[in-house]
């Protein structure tokens, strides 16, 4: 039997963890299609196409200029002649707004013409004008629920002052509602962010937002089982982000079963059964769960840590703190431990304890503000150390989901906050040095183009300030 003190490597009890649950992942918005889909015949056997009962190419005054007229139109436009474009879209829309009575095609493109005028002149009219269209597309071609989800990305991405973010959840879910398991996969994204946010905010409740995650996993399943490519990509993205973004639910205790947990944690312990650190970060994640004696996971992890190899006593709030830990009590955890570490005269120690601190916030409660903030006090008890730089630098890389829709420019920026970081960790701790550079090499790819940097009239080595939790300035860097 080993007696502990006091824990003389703290920091060492996350590392399995932070592997698990920290890599980065970075998504693109997966932007809605210009028009809805085709309507699909329900059975083999020919059936009359259903056709739009708004006006039509055959109920146009002159049917043959209607048509020719379509045609010039979408010409011009594809050359991005706005102008002439919407000379004479504006003929076909007067007479046959639902073409051919099969496709929205004039709607839509209605819409891009008023985006077009609206970036233009910044007339906000223009913005009332596209969601007319919205209302047009709705009338003609009713079904489903693609009307109500390109209005919710709308508000979300492009005129968030003209919506809450409650009222534009609610357009969301009624999209997904209407569609069931073949939602639109541009509404998943933005869903789930919007879903954790107002669960967060307590807007959503418990059961409503297990019953949207389970939604939101079965529609990306099937997306991925039945695209057909180019488009599997847009679910590609979809599931990169997606379940990212609803690891936030596994701070909500009881929200995930233990099933859920021994999937996703008992690997681990699997893959390093003797590892005695790695199994109390097990056993605490899946108590978190709920798995109790019985289960043969939960048995088999507390039966090493209980081994004489495993097993230790405690004494004082450190003790208590780590006893905590382990048995998924966090907030019990951190009032140890920062009590523990008020107590410690002794810089080594605690900045361990701080650090231990830190990673409970970020792992478990996923509050990365505070766990930044125990970190850099870590590194401010012992200015030499790297290690909490390092952790620093892994917050801000894993946070392209929180702080942007995807593969885009707020999601790419993260980087170079995480590289100022690691840099740190480089620059004062010879032991860290190693590792910093690896996660510099890993990410250094993901900085934004040098072609984006230039299209926002910036340029490399200008300051730039990260928004999001961060809060940072940086410096501008380009992956190429």
């Amino acid at each position: 039997m080993r007696k502990l003190i006091f824990p003389t490597s703290l920091f060492a009890l996350f590392s399995i963890l932070l592997v698990l649950g920290c890599t980065p992942k970075t998504t693109a918005t997966v932007t809605p299609p210009t028009t809805a889909p085709a309507p699909k015949p329900v059975s083999p056997a020919p059936e009359p196409v259903k056709l739009s009962p708004c006006p039509k190419f055959s109920d146009a005054p002159n049917p043959d200029d209607a048509e020719t007229n379509y045609v010039l139109y979408r010409d011009f436009l594809r050359a991005k002649d706005y102008d002439k474009a919407h000379a004479y879209w504006q003929k076909v829309y007067a007479v046959a707004p639902a073409a051919d009575g099969q496709r929205n095609t004039v709607f839509s493109d209605g819409i891009l013409f008023y985006e077009h005028f609206l970036a233009q002149t910044g007339n906000q009219a223009y913005v009332d004008s596209i969601f007319q269209m919205y209302d047009h597309i709705h009338e003609c071609y009713p079904e489903g629920g693609y009307v109500a989800g390109r209005k919710a990305f709308d508000y979300y991405y492009k005129y968030p002052e003209r919506s809450t973010p409650l009222a534009t959840y609610k357009l969301f879910k009624e999209s997904i509602d209407l569609d069931g398991i073949k939602a639109n996969d541009f509404v998943i994204n933005p869903f789930t962010a919007l879903l954790t946010e107002l669960h967060d905010s307590m807007l959503v409740s418990d059961a409503e937002a297990k019953a949207y995650v389970g939604k939101i996993k079965a529609i990306i399943a099937n997306g991925l089982a039945t695209c057909e490519e180019p488009y599997c990509e847009r679910w590609r993205i979809v599931a990169e982000y997606a379940p990212v973004r609803l690891e936030y639910f596994e701070t909500v205790q009881g929200f995930y079963d233990c099933d859920y947990y021994i999937k996703k944690y008992y690997p681990a312990f699997t893959e390093n059964p003797t590892d005695c650190d790695n199994a109390r970060e097990v056993f605490s994640s899946l108590t978190w769960g709920g798995c109790t004696a019985g289960q043969p996971e939960y048995d088999a992890v507390k039966a090493v840590i209980d081994g004489n190899d495993c097993r230790f006593q405690f004494t004082g709030p450190a003790g208590i703190g780590v006893e905590c830990l382990q048995n998924a009590n966090y907030n019990c955890a951190i009032e140890n431990l920062l009590l523990a570490a008020d107590q410690e005269t002794e810089s080594i120690r605690k900045s361990e304890l701080l650090l231990l601190v830190a990673k409970i916030y970020y792992v478990h409660k996923r509050n990365f503000s505070q766990a930044r903030n125990y970190a850099q006090q870590a590194a401010d008890v012992r200015p030499n150390w790297g290690v909490p730089y390092i952790l620093i630098g892994r917050m801000y890389a894993s946070s392209g989901p929180l702080c942007g829709p995807g593969r885009g420019w707020d999601s790419q920026v993260v980087v170079w906050a995480a590289l100022d970081a690691w840099s740190r960790a480089k620059s004062i701790d010879s032991r860290s040095a190693g590792e910093a550079q690896r996660w510099i090499n890993q990410y250094s790819q993901y900085m934004p183009k040098r072609e984006d940097i230039f299209l926002r009239g910036l340029k490399v080595g200008d300051t730039y300030n990260i928004g999001c939790w961060i809060q940072r300035s940086t410096t501008i860097r380009t992956a190429n």
